[in-house]
């Protein structure tokens, strides 16, 4: 998984083809669209399988909301209560007196 400024640009000829070719990699921490159209835009965004959908922008991102990647590309969610869930490790501790 590449960290980094890197675009890749490869033409398409259907909305199902590029959805298939971006859904083909074993990673999936963020995807862009850029779209001028916004029920595209929402199509698109719920058919890609990303932990994050940055639509017409990029790196654009509230703490208050769930990041992480899905597939190979990182491990739980941070940001708002997914964070608390993920740092956060059950323990119980009984003692009979």
């Amino acid at each position: 998984e590449i960290f980094g400024p890197v675009v890749t640009v490869q033409p398409f000829e259907t909305e199902e083809e590029v959805i298939a070719l971006a859904n083909s990699t074993n990673y999936g921490l963020s995807a862009t669209v850029w779209t001028q159209n916004l029920t595209r835009a929402h199509r698109v965004g719920a058919a890609l399988k990303s932990g994050i959908i940055w639509i017409n922008c990029w790196l654009v991102r509230d703490l208050r909301t769930p990041f992480g990647g899905m597939k190979q590309s990182g491990v739980g969610r941070e940001g708002g209560d997914d964070a608390l869930n993920f740092f956060t490790e059950a323990k119980n501790i009984c003692i009979k007196v």
